[in-house]
């Protein structure tokens, strides 16, 4: 595809770099435009997504270390590769995750419901990092001879990432990217149905996304890493993460059965009866 966006003099713009640096963008607005209908602190939003990219960029590539630890450790140069490399979306996600309670919890923010703002934008924001390694070339799938395979030509992907050229492949980022985008639609569509309650949109978010990740794992070719011999290291994370987030939805189901939204809403409501 196109790596490389254009270069000005010894600066070279990568086209990965552009576009996560719009899914950041596209996440944090659409959460600032959720915190205002949530009647949440736009400034405190805002400051807390900042963390949150933050976050998310050394998360990815701590476990990016963690994971190819062996390659890094024979050839210490290759951390330079960190600053072209986006790492490993877990890392950056469990690192946010971990950072965000920590700032919701120190601010006194409502905690759930805040984490429910979010949601949905890192569904959101994903898509289009997803796009930026398509375009890259990193985060290849396995040879395929389907009907929609890509086949990557470019030198720099190869140079880069290692992307193995004029062999047809899975369009593994392609996958993941609309997996985010249905995941997207689904939990900004069914948000306010059936019984909502606080932390439900947040941990529906987690199940939807460990059990697309499972999936797309198998058809990727690229290395990352190994666990128990059978699992990539996202299979193995999902594995923990799905059930982690049904437990999670059961008991908020069963101690928070409404919205702080909601609450409010149906208190007038009722007083307008009476």
């Amino acid at each position: 595809m196109f790596p490389e966006l254009f270069s000005i003099g010894p600066v070279t713009v990568y086209t990965y770099g552009v576009l996560l640096a719009v899914s950041y963008l596209l996440g944090l607005q659409l959460a600032l435009v959720r915190a205002r209908r949530w009647r949440l602190n736009p400034d405190r939003v805002l400051d807390l997504g900042i963390y949150i990219i933050i976050a998310a960029l050394v998360g990815a590539k701590l476990l990016l270390v963690a994971t190819d630890f062996d390659q890094f450790r024979q050839s210490p140069a290759d951390l330079l590769s960190l600053a072209r490399s986006g790492g490993v979306f877990y890392g950056g996600l469990i690192l946010a995750v971990g950072v965000s309670f920590w700032y919701i919890h120190r601010h006194g923010m409502p905690f759930w419901t805040t984490c429910d703002v979010f949601a949905p934008g890192i569904a959101l924001g994903h898509v289009t990092g997803r796009l930026g390694c398509f375009a890259a070339g990193c985060c290849y799938g396995k040879p395929t001879s389907v009907p929609w395979a890509v086949i990557f030509a470019n030198p720099l992907a190869a140079e880069n990432v290692g992307t193995p050229l004029g062999i047809a492949l899975h369009p593994t980022q392609l996958y993941e990217a609309g997996a985010e985008l249905l995941i997207l639609i689904v939990l900004l569509t069914t948000e306010r149905r059936g019984r909502p309650f606080a932390g439900r949109t947040f941990w529906l978010y987690m199940i939807l996304y460990a059990v697309s990740r499972y999936i797309i794992e198998i058809y990727r070719g690229d290395p990352r890493g190994v666990v128990f011999g059978i699992f990539s290291t996202s299979q193995f994370i999902s594995l923990l993460l799905a059930p982690l987030a049904v437990a999670m939805l059961i008991w908020l189901w069963r101690t928070t059965p409404e919205t702080p939204e909601r609450v409010p809403r149906r208190r007038r409501v009722a007083a307008q009866e009476h």
